[in-house]
């Protein structure tokens, strides 16, 4: 029988860490409750754990602080819980590491959903990348797939990404968004459709995830990411990969 996959859920209000805690554990998952974040860091460090799960309003250290710990440490996924509604406090979890969110109050199913789908995603990459011995045995067939847009090169087997011959440093769902367009290029794509495609569940209504890994993406490929030749942006429309 497989090993549990274990949660550390960092919640300070006990009725929502049990809801969190009953659904993920009735799920599969070895579930794992603190009420904040003293001793993160050795906790993160351990190995132990596949996702954490953590509120932004806590006592002391806040969630945006915890989520740049453990990002620090492991590249295991970070979901933050939050109740507010602004953009921008959302843009700053996903800017302090977080791979996803989810807003308060919240469906325990979607909840559920979005722990699958990310740690789904999280298992992909690094069955795909392997160990970096075997990344060298195969770089020759992986470069021998690689999409070619002005000077920058994709090598989608190989999860690798050169810029005028110089290796491009991308996160997991950057590359995963910027392979998608690569491959489907002169393609007008919403911002729906790459949240669905890429996040692996069903778009909920809010832009900011697609659009800050959108600007992260051009600040690393684009030569004047303010005015991008590559990666466009259609007004009202959505995004494009232009080749």
């Amino acid at each position: 029988m497989d090993e549990k996959k274990k949660i550390l859920i960092i919640e300070d209000d006990e009725d929502i860490s049990m809801i969190e805690e009953a659904y993920l554990s009735a799920a599969g998952y070895e579930v794992e409750v603190h009420r904040d974040g003293k001793e993160l860091e050795k906790l993160a460090a351990s190995g132990v754990y596949s996702l954490f799960l953590i509120d932004v309003m806590l006592p002391g250290r806040n969630g945006y602080e915890l989520c740049k710990a453990i990002r620090s440490l492991t590249a295991v996924p970070i979901l933050m819980v939050t109740a507010r509604t602004e953009a921008i406090d959302k843009i700053q979890g996903l800017g302090n590491g977080a791979d996803d969110y989810i807003s308060k109050p919240f469906d325990p199913a979607e909840l559920v959903a979005r722990v699958n789908a990310n740690l789904r995603q999280y298992d992909r990459i690094v069955e795909s990348a392997g160990n970096e011995a075997l990344k060298e045995m195969q770089e020759n067939e992986n470069d021998a797939e690689e999409i070619v847009i002005g000077d920058l090169h994709i090598f989608p087997k190989g999860y690798r990404v050169t810029k005028n011959g110089e290796e491009i440093s991308l996160k997991t769902r950057e590359f995963e968004l910027l392979c998608f367009l690569a491959q489907n290029p002169n393609i007008l794509f919403n911002k729906e459709q790459l949240y669905e495609k890429i996040w692996g569940y069903d778009y909920v209504g809010d832009a900011a995830t697609v659009i800050v890994h959108i600007n992260r993406i051009r600040e690393k490929i684009e030569d004047e990411p303010k005015k991008p030749k590559l990666l466009e942006t259609v007004w009202g429309a959505g995004y494009r990969m232009n080749k």
